[in-house]
């Protein structure tokens, strides 16, 4: 997950001085910190494989539910910003539509046959009906932006004269989303890893929709531009397996991304319903993760201790709310089912578990 790499270089960058020497230094050290994140997280699987319960293969249900659930999350988007009824006759159409391609998404071409996947087409649907309920959405339309253009054109124009580090940066995040190396979100990240290279690029551009009104006011008035962009790069990262021109294209987006700024946000002033749908967008992912890591959570937890697992993530997320300094809930599941197989092994040393055969 892109996060575990660019949290770390963003305070590594901001702690190194603001000089050539300190460009070199947050050189050196991010690319240590970037060796230490890939071969750190190698040895930690290396070592949860050489415990005698291994619980590493039911982990590995902690994303099943993501694949479905990421479908319904623009039906949540609606009823957030448009009430209950549109929200549930989005996700009623959606989950139709994913039941006709279920019945009948297998078209044949020739001596081969093209099979539309369920979830991917779902998700479609309810992003046509969220496009739709918010390029009506005129309320609330005002000129803030464009004021904001000409207050803070100075810091748009430093963000100009970075460019060709920003494309740099841009088209290496493409290029290692094509590599299958990063995924930008959760929910992609599960859908790349099972092989759903489309399905994940759709949900990566409804993401990178969602992000749209932050990532340009935030650069309009900060004069600093996000790594990866508003995130497109990833959808062009998932959808170009040829790495070098996935770098390519990925620099193109985002030096578009950089010179559209002003033309982005004057047209976010004429389509308020869009820039309320990105905020909608990021929400609606937010709570579907977090019900889909519970779930996920607790069948991984289930697949390793079957009747334990449970009893354990359950606990703790009822526990948790409880906490002075609690787990955030998108942690839980997946924290709860890592904890359920540390602690069968620890039960198992000492006599106070058995491995089911």
């Amino acid at each position: 997950l892109i996060h575990s790499v660019l949290l770390g270089t963003d305070i590594i960058g901001t702690f190194c001085p603001n000089s050539k020497k300190g460009v070199v230094i947050s050189g050196i050290v991010g690319a240590v910190y970037g060796v230490g994140i890939v071969y750190g997280l190698q040895t930690i699987v290396s070592l949860f494989k050489k415990l005698p319960v291994n619980f590493i293969d039911g982990l590995s249900q902690v994303g099943t539910p993501i694949t479905v659930a990421f479908a319904i999350f623009p039906a949540v988007a609606v009823a957030l910003e448009y009430g209950y009824k549109k929200g549930l006759l989005t996700a009623g159409v959606s989950l139709l539509v994913r039941q006709l391609v279920v019945m009948y998404g297998k078209i044949p071409m020739g001596s081969s046959t093209i099979t539309l996947n369920q979830e991917g087409m779902a998700l479609l649907t309810g992003m046509i009906f969220l496009i739709v309920f918010a390029v009506r959405d005129k309320e609330g339309a005002s000129d803030a932006n464009e004021q904001l253009v000409a207050v803070f054109g100075e810091k748009v124009k430093r963000i100009k004269k970075s460019t060709p580090l920003l494309a740099v940066m841009g088209g290496l995040v493409a290029c290692a989303t094509s590599l299958g190396i990063v995924a930008g979100d959760p929910i992609s990240l599960n859908l790349l890893a099972k092989g759903q290279n489309l399905n994940a690029a759709m949900t990566a551009l409804a993401r990178a929709i969602g992000f749209i009104p932050l990532v340009a006011t935030t650069a309009i008035t900060t004069g600093v531009y996000a790594p990866a962009g508003m995130t497109f790069v990833f959808v062009v990262g998932l959808l170009v397996r040829n790495p070098i021109l996935a770098f390519v294209l990925g620099a193109a987006v985002i030096t578009a991304e950089i010179f559209l700024l002003t033309a982005i946000a004057k047209f976010l002033d004429h389509f308020p319903g869009v820039r309320k749908c990105g905020d909608n967008i990021r929400t609606a992912m937010g709570r579907v993760l977090d019900i889909a890591l519970l779930i996920g959570g607790m069948m991984a937890a289930q697949a390793i201790a079957p009747g334990f697992g449970l009893f354990v993530v359950i606990g703790l997320y009822v526990l948790n709310k409880f906490a002075k300094k609690p787990l955030v809930e998108l942690a839980v599941g997946p924290v709860g089912a890592i904890f359920t197989g540390l602690l069968v092994n620890v039960l198992y040393c000492v006599g106070l578990y058995t491995v089911a055969k």
